[in-house]
């Protein structure tokens, strides 16, 4: 496995931004080892394991996989895919990581590892509220207004903290790194956010107003309201408006930030482009039937998610050919396969490989997915 990755990374690892994303595949054996409980991304009540994949954004192949205990949240994850990129003798990749990996120690390791990133920021950052502030009422103006994209963007090159601990000399080394931060203000998304918040808080006050607290709650209890409890009139839940106002401020906005991107707009293409692990995430469990694991020993399962792997570098394959020939305008990727899985081939020891009839629609489809038609191989 190690040396299959390390041989196809080379054709492309230097070119492209990598994404990488993870998920998680339930299980109904808790025979292996890393099956955990954990934040199950499909909302099954099942032990899961996490896949954690890393997919090209330019070929549009996966690149890396690796699997995980169920119970590792993404941003812990990081660190150990860093440790594999150098063992396998990549120093330069670039990745593109969502909101769920960002933390002071990842980006810290981004840049002792000296790889390029782009990475959604958590708003409710000091690092990233405080240059929000700078920038709130300038970047909705019509100069930084992007009619394609219908939102006003802003890029503000910051300085990151750096810092790096050394344990066996007992010091830290800190420097200041040059880091752009692009701004993003959706009106659209503002209204979408503002009513997703709303609904939050209708639910945390019904978890409060019914007694039903959620440990993981409480939090966000203290922040957004005040429990008052009298013998007369029994419990009274009042909202902090000052703490409402202040999250509803935000609605609208997200941030990105890159050590290498200075254009909000290119760094907002690239990043919306790591769509493409989802996709790939959904390809894996619906069309190659990964949503369970369905194995009961350690080497089963390292083999089904190698050969599931390999499957997904075709399907990813077929999908970017019938992308770049406009197929998927009259076909749809299941109706490309159905259509050649009728071709028989028969293969006789000590003779060439015979191939049965094609029709004209196959010979077409063949050439427009640039392969060579095995009828012609005769």
């Amino acid at each position: 496995m190690r040396r299959f990755f390390r041989r196809q990374g080379k054709h492309r690892v230097d070119r492209e931004y990598l994404a990488y994303d993870s998920t998680s595949i339930s299980s109904y054996s808790k025979c292996l080892r890393q099956v955990r409980y954990g934040n199950n991304k499909d909302h099954e009540h099942l032990v899961q394991i996490h896949l954690a994949l890393l997919f090209g954004q330019q070929s549009r192949l996966p690149f890396y996989y690796r699997k995980l205990a169920g119970n590792i949240p993404d941003v812990k994850t990081l660190r150990k895919l860093l440790s594999e990129m150098n063992t396998l003798g990549y120093e330069k990749i670039k990745v593109v990581l969502d909101r769920g990996f960002f933390s002071a120690g990842n980006i810290n390791d981004l840049y002792r590892h000296h790889m390029k990133f782009l990475i959604a920021a958590r708003l409710s950052l000091e690092f990233v509220t405080t240059h929000l502030e700078t920038v709130r009422d300038k970047m909705r103006s019509r100069t930084h207004y992007h009619q394609a994209y219908q939102l006003y963007t802003f890029s503000l090159p910051v300085t990151w903290d750096y810092v790096r601990e050394r344990p066996r000399r007992g010091d830290m080394i800190k420097a200041d790194c040059r880091t752009y931060l692009h701004w993003y203000y959706s009106p659209e998304r503002a209204l979408e956010d503002e009513k997703a918040f709303n609904i939050w808080m209708a639910d945390l006050h019904e978890e409060l107003a019914s007694g039903r607290r959620h440990p993981g709650h409480e939090r966000h209890y203290a922040k957004y309201f005040e429990v008052r409890r009298t013998p007369v009139r029994g419990t009274k839940i009042i909202a902090k408006e000052d703490a409402f106002a202040a999250a509803k401020r935000n609605c609208g906005y997200f941030a990105l930030v890159s050590n290498e991107i200075k254009d909000a707009v290119e760094a907002l293409e690239i990043y919306r482009n790591k769509d493409i692990v989802e996709k790939a995430f959904d390809n894996l469990k619906e069309r190659l039937n990964l949503r369970r694991v369905a194995v009961s020993s350690e080497e089963s399962l390292d083999g089904k998610l190698f050969v599931q792997f390999v499957a997904l570098i075709f399907l990813s394959s077929i999908t970017k050919r019938m992308q770049d020939s406009n197929l998927f305008k009259d076909y749809t990727l299941q109706a490309v396969l159905d259509d050649l899985d009728v071709i028989e081939c028969f293969d006789v020891p000590g003779r060439k490989l015979q191939v049965g009839e094609m029709t004209k629609r196959q010979m077409d489809l063949y050439t427009k997915l640039g392969v060579t038609p095995p009828a012609s191989l005769q």
